[in-house]
C-alpha cells in the first residue's frame, strides 16, 4: 500500500480523475451547449413559424433579427466540429500524459523490444552460420575429398604416364589436400560441428589438442547454455589461444570455463610476455572478442602487464530470455 501511494502512476491517475476529469466534463457540456445553440439559432425561422399565430412576433423587425440569429447559428455549426475535434485531441493528449506510460517506462519497453529483436538477429545469424557450415562440410568439402582420392588413385595405378603428366597429377593432388585443409579450417571457424553435437567441452578439447603448446582445460558445465552463448564462449577461447600462440611467446596456457548461477565465466591465461592492450587493439583481435561478448550483454576484460601473465576473462549471461 505504501508503494502504491508513493508511486508516480497513482498520483498521475489521481490528477486525471480529480482535476482533468471534472474540467473536461465542463468543457464537454460547453461544447454540447454550443451545438444546441447552433441548431436552435440556425432553425429560428422554423421555430417562429411553428408557433401559434397569436404567439408570433408582430414586430416587423423580427425578420431582420431572425436573419442575424440564423447567420450566427450557421457560424456556430461551422465552428462546432472544430471545437469538438480540438477538445477530443486535448482529452486524448491529457489521457496519454496522465494515464499512459511515462517516458522512463517507454524507454524501458523500447530497450526490452530492442534486446528481444537483437536476440532474434543473433540467433538467426548463428543458425545461418550453422547452415553454411553444413553446406560446406557436406558439399564442397566432400567433393574435394573425392577429387583428392581420385587423384591419388590415378597417381598410384597409372604407372605408364609421362613424367610431366605425373608431376601435374602430383601437384593437383597436393593442392587438393591443401584446399581440403583450408576448407576444414574455414568450416571450423564458422561453426564447428562438434560444438553443436557434443557441446563446449569436446569442442574446446579439439582446439587445445591442435595447439603446439600444452593447454590445461577445465570445463564445468552442469547445464549447456544457449547455442548463441555457447558459440561466443567457443570463439573467445579459440581466438584467445590463437593469439597466445602467435604473439605471447608462451610455453603453456590455462582455460577455465564454468557456470555459476546464470553466468558463464570463461578465463584464458598464459605465461607469455604480456603487454596485450585492449584499447590499442583496433578493430581486430581483442577488440573483436570484446564486441562479440558485448553482443550477448556480456563483459570482457584483459589483464596483461608487461612481462606477463595475460588473463582474459569473459562473463556471459545464461539467464532465461538471454540471447
Amino acid at each position: 500500500m505504501v508503494r502504491r501511494l508513493t508511486s508516480r502512476t497513482m498520483w498521475r491517475q489521481a490528477c486525471y480523475h480529480a482535476a482533468a476529469g471534472p474540467l473536461f466534463a465542463v468543457l464537454d457540456l460547453a461544447v454540447l451547449a454550443v451545438w444546441a445553440t447552433a441548431l436552435v439559432a440556425a432553425s429560428v425561422y422554423v421555430w417562429i413559424w411553428a408557433l401559434p399565430p397569436q404567439w408570433r412576433v408582430t414586430d416587423l423587425g423580427h425578420t431582420t433579427q431572425g436573419a442575424y440569429i440564423t447567420a450566427g447559428g450557421l457560424a456556430l455549426l461551422f465552428l462546432g466540429p472544430r471545437l469538438t475535434g480540438a477538445l477530443v485531441r486535448l482529452e486524448t493528449r491529457a489521457a496519454e500524459v496522465l494515464l499512459g506510460p511515462s517516458r522512463a517506462e517507454k524507454l524501458a519497453r523500447r530497450v526490452a523490444d530492442l534486446a528481444e529483436s537483437r536476440a532474434g538477429v543473433l540467433d538467426a545469424a548463428d543458425a545461418e552460420r550453422r547452415r553454411i557450415e553444413r553446406d560446406l562440410h557436406d558439399g564442397a568439402q566432400q567433393r574435394l575429398v573425392s577429387l583428392a582420392v581420385n587423384l591419388g588413385l590415378a597417381r598410384s595405378t597409372l604407372g605408364d604416364l609421362p613424367e610431366d603428366a605425373r608431376k601435374v597429377i602430383d601437384e593437383a593432388h597436393r593442392e587438393a589436400k591443401e584446399a581440403i585443409a583450408e576448407l576444414s579450417n574455414l568450416v571450423r571457424g564458422l561453426h564447428p560441428a562438434v560444438l553443436e553435437d557434443r557441446g563446449l567441452d569436446a569442442a574446446l578439447s579439439g582446439v587445445a589438442a591442435r595447439l603446439p603448446i600444452p593447454v590445461r582445460l577445465a570445463v564445468d558445465l552442469p547445464q549447456r547454455p544457449s547455442p548463441t552463448v555457447e558459440a561466443v564462449a567457443y570463439f573467445v577461447v579459440s581466438e584467445a589461444l590463437t593469439n597466445v600462440v602467435k604473439h605471447a611467446r608462451a610455453t603453456r596456457a590455462d582455460v577455465t570455463v564454468e557456470r555459476t548461477g546464470e553466468t558463464l565465466r570463461v578465463v584464458v591465461a598464459d605465461d607469455g610476455a604480456g603487454g596485450a592492450d585492449l584499447a590499442a587493439a583496433g578493430g581486430t583481435g581483442l577488440a573483436g572478442l570484446a564486441k562479440r561478448v558485448a553482443s550477448v550483454d556480456g563483459t570482457f576484460s584483459c589483464r596483461s602487464p608487461a612481462g606477463g601473465p595475460t588473463v582474459i576473462t569473459a562473463q556471459l549471461p545464461c539467464a532465461p530470455g538471454s540471447p
